[in-house]
């Protein structure tokens, strides 16, 4: 896997976007004008561990409508203002869910699948929870 990172000059200085060699592009902005990196990495804990969670319920002929995940996270005071705690959040709907397998996909996401936590573990107290909703 390969990507570059390109600075786009203006006025206020801090504006890069980053393109896969696929094609693929992402913006980054660290003036607030729009996703910082730390903000990307943040949807990236959740969609990675998203796509887990997802994958295994649908091996599992489970009933799932729709999952999102709530993220919230902590940050260092000071230089350099890493994550210290990340929680999240998965919200499943669907219709007769089974929670003991919803439990499972969360934990195995977590604990075995979704490469962004794995990378953070050690580094940041990462933390998980999840709500049943029928459809």
């Amino acid at each position: 896997m390969k990507a570059t990172v390109n600075w786009q000059p203006s006025e206020d200085g801090l504006e890069f976007n980053g393109s896969m060699e696929n094609g693929r592009t992402l913006s980054l902005d660290g003036n607030g004008n729009g996703l910082s990196p730390m903000e990307a990495v943040l949807i990236s804990v959740g969609a990675c561990s998203s796509v887990d969670v997802v994958e295994i319920m649908r091996k599992q002929r489970q009933d799932m409508h729709g999952c999102y995940c709530e993220l919230s996270a902590q940050r260092a005071e000071t230089a350099p203002r890493k994550f210290t705690e990340i929680h999240a959040h998965f919200v499943v709907t669907g219709n007769d869910i089974n929670e003991k397998q919803i439990a499972r996909a969360v934990q195995l996401s977590t604990e075995k699948y979704c490469s962004v936590m794995l990378m953070l573990t050690g580094n940041v107290d990462i933390t998980t929870s999840y709500e049943l909703k029928p459809s």
